[in-house]
């Protein structure tokens, strides 16, 4: 249960609940929570508008070059590109990539 219990409510003029008041501290837990969950807006339109694979897409996102990820996974570079222009990679690789992005590997199934 995600009760928080150290919250001050502001009430507006009228007595009715305006803002909420928390910690920083359980402020960054939960933008931390929302940014794994979540894929962000440019991510899906590299997607939609350029027709890139989801593995390209968080790449260029992340500001990684293929040589770098390919080196995180331990691959070449040119074996690393067939992977990443794959439709559909195997769970095992999706997997690998998303390591090596620093993503769930769920986000790469788009």
């Amino acid at each position: 249960m995600n009760v928080f219990s150290d919250v001050q409510i502001i009430n507006g003029p009228d007595g009715e609940p305006v803002y909420v008041v928390i910690p920083y501290a359980t402020f960054l837990r939960t933008q931390a929570r929302q940014r794994d969950e979540l894929v962000p807006h440019q991510v899906v339109g590299l997607i939609a508008e350029r027709g890139w694979t989801a593995a390209r897409a968080w790449r260029e996102y992340l500001g990684l070059t293929q040589q770098q990820v390919a080196d995180r996974i331990g691959i070449s570079q040119p074996a690393y590109a067939q992977q990443e222009a794959g439709l559909r990679p195997r769970k095992a690789t999706r997997a690998r990539i998303a390591a090596a992005l620093g993503i769930e590997a769920r986000l790469l199934d788009l």
